[in-house]
């Protein structure tokens, strides 16, 4: 079987400035979240998050969370980027109401994995346009980590 190889690109960090519970929709229990603060930091991208950003994540039957984000970054040299991700997060039902409390919880507790594309009309950063990124998450009581993978 064929080996799935990575290169590191960078981590995204975003703060949580703000939650709306939305409560049972008719496809599941939905949060909004702002995410109006953060950096993508990694060799080739140095990179704010412009205010705007959001998650709109859903709660699903199965006790999992899917995040459905979008963020609108600034580079470094003033061009613009947009970030869309969707994942997933899961854990044992004690661990997840510890994380919806705020608690810190070590990241080897749950799973928190989420699917990028890059968008961008900057000639530099063209590269980001042609690749499909991974995160490995971990959630922190007032932001989101992930440390971002470029699938080669």
């Amino acid at each position: 079987m064929p080996e799935l190889k990575s290169t590191y690109v960078g981590e995204l960090m975003m703060e949580l400035t703000g939650s709306y519970m939305l409560g049972e929709a008719p496809v599941g229990k939905r949060r909004l979240d702002r995410l109006d603060k953060g950096h993508f930091k990694g060799p080739k991208v140095q990179a704010e998050i412009v205010t705007g950003g959001m998650d709109i994540l859903l709660g699903g039957t199965d006790g999992a969370v899917r995040p459905d984000v979008r963020l609108i970054l600034k580079l470094d040299d003033g061009e613009i980027l947009l970030i869309q991700y969707h994942g997933v997060r899961h854990a044992p039902e004690e661990v997840m109401q510890r994380i919806a409390k705020g608690e810190r919880v070590p990241p080897h507790e749950y799973y928190l994995r989420t699917s990028l594309v890059f968008e961008t009309a900057s000639k530099k950063y063209h590269w980001m346009n042609r690749i499909v990124g991974v995160g490995v998450g971990r959630r922190e009581p007032s932001a989101v980590f992930y440390d971002v993978f470029e699938v080669l």
